[in-house]
């Protein structure tokens, strides 16, 4: 599933990442800015696994 690429330049357009303007995000290609997405938010994959983190099985 590809994302929607103007939806998602819009949105680090408007408020670009620590760092970064908005013509960086402007001239981004799409790879980059998919890539800087999913990086951004890598944290965000794995909220869902309820109990995953500091599990161990001896």
């Amino acid at each position: 599933m590809k994302p929607n690429i103007g939806e998602l330049r819009k949105k680090y357009m408007d408020n670009p990442p620590e760092g970064m303007t908005s013509k960086d995000i402007r001239n981004m290609s799409e790879d980059e800015l998919l890539d800087m997405d999913y990086f951004l938010n890598e944290d965000d994959l794995f909220n869902d696994e309820a109990g995953v983190e500091d599990f161990y099985i001896f």
